[in-house]
């Protein structure tokens, strides 16, 4: 079977004694601080709901959101068994480990009490918010890509790769995909829709869209991705991602059809 050779990258970008940077963490900060940028330009935009000052502010407010609701939502939705046995793991974050939709759930709270500290409608910060996600989503997957993690099933087709931790036979490179799909398409549908002032208007209706894409765009990688060992596939043939991607399209659709243009 013909196959792509891996293209083998280091995870640690430099190392400086007991200091070392990985790929990883250089994504997530990176779509944190492309995240801040794009916020302060959405800002901008009528109708504006704060300053450049509050959005400095929410960048830690959404850092503590992310991590702590992403790794608790790794803990509590794709390993309980092991954390329940070894509580003290959950606090080595350093091990790996993190979920994208606890980090969501993270991310939506840590949103809904800043704006409600600040008098900020919520649906409005959460719809700039759902246009800069796909931004760390894009430079997330791509350091999974670098890491060779989260790798896809077994296939033929002619862009199939061998990785290391994935055995001898050749794989979707699922990390791309999803790079694509959730990062490059979904940044490049929102960009698109937020120029249009009465979309911005209509509360709720920038992240309704964001909920259904994400939700579709991970359904369908799915089908290609490698189900983590220790879970496998649930009934019905789906897969645990698959599963929490229904709770998001059922909100998002919800969001879409009650967006309105505030009184």
């Amino acid at each position: 079977m013909f196959a792509i050779p891996f293209p083998v990258i280091d995870p640690v970008l430099i190392e400086i004694g007991p200091l070392a940077i990985r790929w990883y963490a250089l994504g997530f900060i990176g779509g944190l601080l492309f995240g801040w940028w794009y916020l302060r330009a959405y800002g901008a935009l009528a109708p504006q709901g704060w300053s450049k000052a509050d959005i400095d502010d929410f960048l830690t407010w959404m850092t503590l959101g992310v991590v702590l609701g992403g790794r608790l939502g790794y803990v509590t939705f794709y390993n309980p068994g092991f954390y329940l046995a070894n509580p003290l793991s959950i606090f080595l974050v350093w091990q790996g480990g993190m979920s994208f939709h606890g980090g969501f759930i993270g991310a939506g709270l840590a949103a809904w009490a800043f704006a409600r500290r600040r008098g900020i409608p919520f649906l409005h910060l959460s719809d700039a918010c759902s246009c800069a996600v796909p931004i760390g989503l894009l430079l997330g997957r791509l350091a999974n890509f670098i890491n060779g993690e989260l790798y896809g099933r077994i296939g033929d087709v002619p862009w199939a790769m061998v990785f290391p931790r994935g055995g001898p036979l050749a794989r979707h490179p699922s990390q791309l995909y999803e790079a694509a799909l959730e990062g490059v398409v979904l940044f490049a549908v929102l960009h698109l829709l937020s120029r249009r002032e009465g979309i911005r208007r209509r509360f709720g209706m920038l992240t309704g869209i964001y909920l259904i894409g994400y939700g579709l765009a991970r359904a369908l990688v799915e089908l290609f991705r490698e189900p983590d060992a220790h879970i496998g596939f649930l009934g019905a043939g789906l897969t645990m991602g698959q599963v929490l991607s229904l709770p998001l399209l059922a909100v998002g659709l919800y969001l879409v059809f009650r967006a309105r243009v505030p009184n």
